[in-house]
């Protein structure tokens, strides 16, 4: 595994230095010497995006970047991001951003749809039952690891203010209401969960872990040791949003059932629902 994460950081580290070259797989294979089709199902299993994918969101942020912090014309922001008209730059922008990129710079407001990679290059492989043991409530002193994981995980928190988010994270950890989960010295799973909502807050769990049962280990912390509810509930993305990198098929995995269509902050979102008895009947098929 440790060789495969060092091939996964070269190919990232490729990546950000030839942003601006719209970097494919052949290119990136080529400069680092690995067959394209190992380093392609490596980086997908790992990152769990495929490398297009990842270069395609780390473009079209740095364009976002642009559009607030210069004056430069769209189209030649377009063009930058590697699109050969400003209508099909438009399109993938509102797609994922959901609203048009003049929408966008006139609101001049920069938040990221996907910030950089990294990786533990040693990360302990256990049991969901194992990771639940090791699931804690966060102190002030979690916070620099809490934000170093909420910026890998910031693909499925469209919107999300650094500076609101810290405060709000601030009280959540004095309420009690923000768990952690380490791998040494790395966060790797964090979670804000108001008990008296029965309601999920903020959830993520560092790319390179996400099929490691730790979604399972949350979801059971939360059940049985720190709520009565029969039930506890998660906003994501609706179907079909194209900024879903998986987060929404993670819920389902879990056991979460669809629930209502909503909109936050501007933003078209699902709620998800997981019942008890659901989790307690259907526990080893999630």
């Amino acid at each position: 595994m440790p060789g495969n994460i060092k091939m996964i950081t070269e190919a990232i580290d490729y990546i950000e230095s030839h942003l601006q070259e719209k970097p494919d797989l052949d290119a990136i294979a080529e400069a680092l010497h690995y067959s394209k089709y190992y380093l392609h199902r490596m980086f997908t299993h790992t990152a769990g995006l495929t490398i297009q994918t990842y270069v395609q969101r780390r473009r079209l942020t740095e364009a976002a970047k642009l559009l607030v912090f210069s004056d430069r014309p769209i189209l030649d922001i377009a063009l930058t991001a590697g699109y050969e008209s400003q209508q099909s730059f438009t399109d993938i922008f509102k797609a994922m951003y959901k609203k048009t990129p003049n929408q966008y710079r006139e609101e001049e407001v920069f938040y990221p749809l996907q910030l950089r990679y990294s990786f533990n290059e040693n990360p302990a492989y256990l049991e969901a039952k194992a990771w639940k043991d090791r699931i804690v409530f966060a102190t002030e002193e979690d916070i620099p690891e809490w934000i170093k994981l909420v910026h890998l995980v910031i693909d499925g928190f469209p919107y999300l203010d650094d500076e609101q988010y810290l405060e709000q994270l601030k009280k959540s950890i004095r309420a009690g209401q923000a768990l952690i989960l380490r791998d040494r010295d790395r966060a790797v799973g964090i979670m804000i969960f108001r008990e008296t909502a029965g309601t999920i807050d903020f959830f993520g769990v560092h790319p390179q872990y996400r099929k490691r049962g730790i979604g399972k280990a949350f979801c059971e912390k939360v059940l049985e040791e720190l709520t009565c509810s029969q039930q506890i509930s998660v906003t994501t993305f609706r179907e079909g949003d194209k900024a879903d990198t998986g987060y929404r098929k993670e819920w389902e995995s879990l056991g979460f059932a669809e629930g209502e269509l909503l909109t936050e902050f501007g933003y078209p979102t699902q709620r998800f629902v997981l019942q008890r008895e659901k989790m307690e009947k259907n526990g080893k098929n999630y």
